[in-house]
């Protein structure tokens, strides 16, 4: 995984119906592999699934570097995360997750600075954290606002 390359997989992405894992997973292994470029494992985005499982980012990175497959990950997440979910509520946390869009004035301020930067001011399309990171990852790899 080398995220000098190409972006990780969209937040949108599931795994076992949690959005954000498959993304997480792919920073994870480029951190251990050196290669994780301007990304962060374990950053705040990556806490909200890490909180939602209980799960602990360090255990995860352990397993992660015996070189396990998404499978399996997705196994080792159910039989060891503390906070067990059902289906139903791993669906519509996940659909929260990716409705999810700046709640409050210095979070819009926040969003809208980071748009900006990136030369997609006139994107009116983009209004929730997710379809922030997607148009980000385009944009970093050569993509046109």
């Amino acid at each position: 995984m080398n995220l000098t390359q190409r972006p990780p997989r969209s937040p949108r992405v599931r795994l076992g119906g949690y959005v954000l894992l498959p993304r997480m997973l792919d920073k994870c292994r480029a951190e251990l592999a050196g290669t994780i470029g301007e990304y962060k494992y374990n950053c705040p985005l990556d806490q909200r699934f890490l909180g939602f499982a209980g799960i602990d980012p360090e255990a995860l990175k352990i397993e992660v570097a015996k070189g396990s497959s998404d499978g399996d990950i997705l196994a080792w997440v159910q039989s060891n995360a503390p906070k067990k979910h059902d289906e139903w509520e791993i669906a519509q946390w996940s659909a929260f997750r990716e409705a999810a869009a700046p709640a409050d004035n210095e979070s819009r301020e926040f969003f809208n600075k980071l748009i900006t930067g990136a030369g997609a001011a006139k994107r009116e399309d983009v209004s929730t954290w997710f379809e922030l990171l997607d148009l980000d990852d385009h944009l970093t790899f050569g993509g046109k606002p």
